[in-house]
């Protein structure tokens, strides 16, 4: 079953339970005269960060980041059998992944995918690093935590199966 969401303000994205999702966008830097950017009509909107890896892990595989609320944190994190990087903020948690994670599957509201580990600017820090020198929480484990928590059933994409002739 297909939800649509009405933006109540512009740019302004709501969950079903009205709570606001962060709009992941493109730094201010980047694109003068944007929503947060110095002398735009809405000073008050938040710019937006890339998560910095910490030295030493290997990003290979590019980066992204899946970010759930606040409430959901804890019980993620403690529940993952592997967990690369996490940042918070008071609102948010994100967690990097391998680029391309959301390929063929659709994160369940609340949670929010940003490509290119790019996030709205809250001054997230790195709440747990991971032992080895991988930054990245396997993504099908924390897909299906999401899914779980969320109360929305696992669906992704696959390839066309056909009976043998």
């Amino acid at each position: 079953m297909a939800t649509r969401m009405i933006p109540l303000l512009p740019g302004a994205r709501r969950s079903l339970t009205g709570e606001r999702l962060p709009e992941p966008r493109r730094s201010a830097e980047l694109r003068p005269g944007t929503p947060g950017a110095p002398g735009s009509a809405h000073p008050g909107e938040l710019g937006a960060t890339r998560l910095a890896v910490p030295v030493g892990l290997h990003t290979g595989l590019g980066c992204d980041a899946v970010g759930v609320p606040a409430r959901f944190g804890f019980k993620i994190l403690s529940r993952l059998p592997a967990k690369g990087c996490v940042y918070a903020d008071t609102d948010w948690w994100w967690w990097l992944v391998p680029a391309g994670s959301d390929q063929d599957v659709t994160w369940p509201l609340p949670a929010c995918y940003a490509r290119g580990a790019e996030i709205p600017d809250r001054r997230p820090r790195l709440i747990h690093h991971p032992d080895g020198t991988s930054p990245y929480t396997p993504p099908i484990p924390l897909y299906l935590l999401v899914c779980q928590l969320t109360g929305i059933a696992p669906s992704w994409a696959g390839p066309p199966v056909s009976s043998a002739r």
